[in-house]
């Protein structure tokens, strides 16, 4: 793809088209743009188009469109191809920085994040010159200039708050810390300075104070490893500064750099080397009083978002990305100082709280918020670790929570008028969430019925609150790990509880509420059986609901609950009664003939789950419906999608476990097909194992007579793998296959076959794979097939290194699991290649049980090896007891002395 007028013309016409509304229009334009990104030069076309187009537009899609690009293709996988060239790669770490430095702020952010996810791969090694370049631009006294680079620098090294501590991390914090910890320092002085200079131009400030925040954000990252000889110089001069900018009038503050500013003095108080600095009464109460309270308030911003924008709300309280508000800011302050002065903060803000109700009680409808600011500093107060699945796992001892609970949280969630006050009732049923874990089951089950009834409110967010703290209820655990309220506490609420959350997501704003799908879900699950006269009405309105959402899925966490919830009703009532399985198909795969015909890729692989566990449920022989579908999933294109992989492989499965005999009859002409699907995935590291689940039920399932012709090849190609690139994955998935085969056709087939191929070769195999290799096979399942096959082995091949192959197993029986890997191995972790949560996404109700092809046919392999041993030995007497003497070691022979003894059997 040359860099021409022509090229970038074509591509400014693609990328207009994916900005189309009209997925006729914009999926060919997309789907155009995924084919040709592979090609030489097409980064640098993107950088062109955003660089040099009229059209401001099309210069943002540009941006965007290069930053995804960067984001699926820079990390370079094993296996997996490259799609950026050397070339394009050098070409665009050389411009990136100057071309994001001299763009508007809008694509400025874009071309900041693909910095981030280049640095990120590449920094420092790669890309030594980086940082140098970015500290060069803090002379240019262009406070655009200047905030792109501290814009770049905090997206680069954001990631020091989240990452493990390890030599190398800190080795690469001490790079950045040599270059960047005095230029910073300077420059926050400076632009302190500056402020004082333009205190009264409003314009200038709001450019200072973005670059202050971004400063913040920027030392908060660079501290929160805790290197302290490089700032400790500076901390107490950083502290004045802060603390002074705090007890400034609020209002003329931007919103984040206060935040930052707070959060910088959260990091700072929960340092033990820090701790004298805050020790004295005044400071503290001062910090209290014109820091935290000021800023726990319920601000106009917060009211708005509240009533206006109830998604960005509700993702910046529940899921914590609030970390820029005031409000967090000042929560973890809180927190933070309460780890060293935990009772004197407690008593300053008791006086405050108790204030603040008083304030309320005189004149609710005016005086709403100070309950809000009450509810908020006790939460703080009392927060002192928590967990996404528990909540507040450990309280302050100080704070009596069940006492606020009855006193001033009931009232709320008990008012007649579930639309009055919707703020405080959504405090409420956060207060439930947060605490649920601190709060006795009484309490808990009391809530429940009227968290249902406020899944009627009009409020977007308190609607959401009241079906999350259901699901968080929904999944508590007991003493015993059963869940803590059981179906029989809440089946006299299922009405109630299934009308208001479906009726829920007809109010507007909430049609694809991911919160309330989960609820559906967790409900679904915990009452089980009490669902089934419910759900013939229900999977009418949940197949509705996925008819809409496949014409443009947006909600990759609603849609994936959604899918959830059609597996749990599914699984539900065909555990009741198996027959319903056809009344599901019937509903459910008109929609899904027009997903897969739209190739709706997001849906694709959750449709191919829900049909494996729909034709896994059949008793009857194959439905033609889905031998009609067979052919179209040997097509390679759908093998392409990594994402596809997985549930295809186990859709696969289930026909060749319900059908095998009818494919081999009557679509005799696709097991080349499945073979080829089988050949490409052995290819690949990521995916070989999955080839092998495949090549297994094939074995296990298909007639004998119907793979004979291709059995040679099958082995050739798993021989040509071996020598290429050997793994430990494939070794042990290759030993399971191996054994399989050995248990279905026999010892002598396996043999047969091996020495087919090259004399002599099945004696090798067992010498340098099976011996030295059998220890590592991992799973119960799994190793009672190396066990079936192997004893197999000694006993009707036993010429072939007996005793070395009998130690083996016995080992395998009673030696640890050699889980060791060789130090030149880099496994591709599925779950590591680019885009693959997006791609693939596991649906744990859809979840296949393991299966054990040699199930009760043997209940014990030791018993089984006993067994064999002995019927061996009456057809040669003597031979085998003096073989084992002289070649078992002792403690091998005493193992197998007590399987003789357990069998009631004995060597002659």
């Amino acid at each position: 793809m040359e860099l021409n007028d022509a090229n970038l013309q074509t591509l400014t016409e693609y990328l207009q088209k994916t900005l189309n509304p009209d997925p006729l229009v914009r999926r060919p334009a997309e789907k155009f743009l995924e084919s040709v990104e592979g090609n030489q030069n097409y980064p640098l076309l993107l950088l062109t188009a955003l660089e040099k187009s009229q059209d401001e537009v099309i210069r943002v899609c540009a941006a965007v469109t290069f930053k995804n690009y960067i984001k699926r293709n820079w990390r370079i996988v094993e296996d997996e191809p490259n799609k950026i060239s050397d070339p394009d790669r050098t070409a665009i770490k050389a411009n990136i920085v100057n071309l994001m430095l001299t763009s508007p702020e809008q694509i400025q952010k874009q071309l900041s994040d693909a910095i981030s996810i280049i640095g990120r791969e590449d920094f420092p090694q790669k890309w030594p010159d980086l940082l140098t370049e970015m500290v060069t631009r803090f002379q240019s006294g262009d406070f655009h200039i200047i905030n792109g680079v501290l814009r770049t620098a905090h997206s680069l090294f954001k990631r020091y708050r989240h990452e493990f501590k390890s030599n190398e991390l800190w080795l690469e914090i001490k790079l950045v810390l040599d270059t960047f910890a005095q230029p910073l320092t300077e420059l926050f002085k400076a632009t302190i300075d500056l402020c004082q200079t333009h205190a009264t131009d409003v314009n200038a400030l709001k450019v200072l104070f973005s670059s202050l925040t971004l400063i913040s954000k920027l030392f908060y990252s660079l501290n929160f490893q805790d290197l302290p000889e490089f700032f400790e110089d500076n901390m107490e001069t950083w502290m004045t500064h802060f603390h002074n900018l705090l007890t400034l009038d609020n209002k003329l503050l931007q919103t984040d750099l206060v935040s930052n500013a707070i959060q910088f003095l959260a990091s700072v108080c929960e340092r033990p080397h820090y701790k004298h600095l805050f020790e004295d009464q005044n400071t503290l109460t001062s910090i209290c009083e014109k820091v935290i309270v000021p800023n726990m308030e319920f601000r106009s911003a917060d009211e708005e978002a509240f009533e206006d924008n109830s998604e960005e709300y509700i993702i910046r309280d529940l899921e914590g990305s609030d970390i820029d508000t005031r409000r967090r800011a000042a929560c973890d302050l809180v927190r933070g100082l309460c780890r060293f002065f935990e009772g004197p903060v407690t008593a300053i803000f008791s006086g405050y709280v108790n204030s603040m109700l008083t304030e309320y009680a005189k004149n609710p409808a005016v005086n709403w918020k100070h309950k809000d600011a009450a509810i908020y500093l006790v939460t703080s107060l009392a927060s002192k670790a928590q967990t996404q699945k528990h909540g507040i796992t450990q309280a302050n001892e100080l704070v009596n929570l069940s006492e606020f609970f009855v006193n001033h949280i009931l009232t709320d969630l008990r008012s007649p008028n579930v639309n009055e006050f919707p703020v405080l009732k959504a405090d409420a049923i956060k207060y439930v969430m947060t605490f649920r874990s601190q709060l006795p089951k009484e309490q808990l089950l009391e809530t429940v019925p009227l968290l249902v009834a406020h899944l009627r409110a009009e409020s977007t967010v308190q609607h959401t609150y009241a079906a999350h703290a259901l699901e968080r209820l929904f999944t508590m655990r007991g003493p015993s790990n059963s869940t803590l309220l059981s179906a029989t506490e809440i089946a006299p609420f299922t009405e109630q509880l299934l009308n208001n959350l479906f009726n829920a997501m007809a109010i507007p704003g909430s049609s694809e509420n991911e919160y309330i799908m989960k609820a559906i879900m967790r409900s679904f699950s915990l009452l089980q059986e009490t669902i089934v006269p419910y759900v013939p009405t229900l999977i009418g309105q949940l197949t509705q609901k996925l008819l809409l959402v496949s014409k443009n899925p947006s909600k990759p966490h609603f849609n994936h609950y959604l899918f959830e919830s059609l597996c749990l009703s599914i699984r539900i009532t065909c555990k009741a009664n198996p027959v319903s399985v056809g009344s599901f198909e019937e509903a459910l795969f008109p929609v899904f003939t027009e997903i897969l015909q739209s190739d709706v890729q997001e849906f694709v692989p959750y449709v191919f789950q829900v049909m494996s566990l729909l034709l896994e449920i059949h008793t009857s022989p194959i439905p033609s419906s889905y031998m009609a579908l067979f052919p179209h999933l040997l097509q390679p294109i759908l093998w392409e999608r990594t994402g596809n992989i997985p549930p295809l492989v186990r859709l696969l499965q289930a026909y060749l476990e319900k059908g095998g005999a009818t494919i081999a009859n009557s679509a005799a002409d696709k097991i080349p097909g499945l073979l080829g699907v089988f050949q490409k995935l052995i290819a690949s590291k990521a995916n070989d194992h999955q080839g092998f689940y495949l090549l297994n039920s094939i074995v296990e399932h298909m007639p004998p007579e119907s793979i004979t012709q291709y059995r040679k090849q099958i082995f050739i190609l798993l021989f040509q793998r071996l020598q290429s690139s050997k793994t430990t994955k494939f070794i042990k998935s290759f030993l399971v296959f191996i054994n399989l085969y050995c248990v279905k056709y026999g010892a002598i087939a396996l043999q047969e076959i091996f020495d087919d191929i090259q004399p002599k070769m099945f004696g090798m195999v067992l010498e340098k794979i099976v011996i030295p290799e059998v220890q590592k096979v991992s799973g119960q399942v799994e190793k009672k097939i190396c066990a079936v096959g192997i004893t197999k082995i000694l006993t009707e091949c036993p010429s072939y290194s007996a005793p070395l192959v009998l130690q083996a197993l016995i080992g395998l029986f009673e030696l640890p699991e050699d889980d060791s890997i060789p130090d030149d191995e880099h496994f591709i972790d599925i779950e590591d290649t680019p885009g693959y949560q997006t791609a693939f996404s596991q649906l744990a109700f859809a979840g296949k049980k393991e299966h054990d092809p040699i199930g009760d046919a043997v209940n014990n392999p030791k018993i089984l090896l006993a067994q064999s041993l002995h019927k061996l030995s009456t057809a040669c007497p003597g031979r085998v007891p003096s073989m084992l003497s002289t070649s078992l070691n002792a403690e091998a022979l005493q193992f197998l002395q007590g399987y003789l003894q357990a069998a009631s059997v004995q060597l002659v």
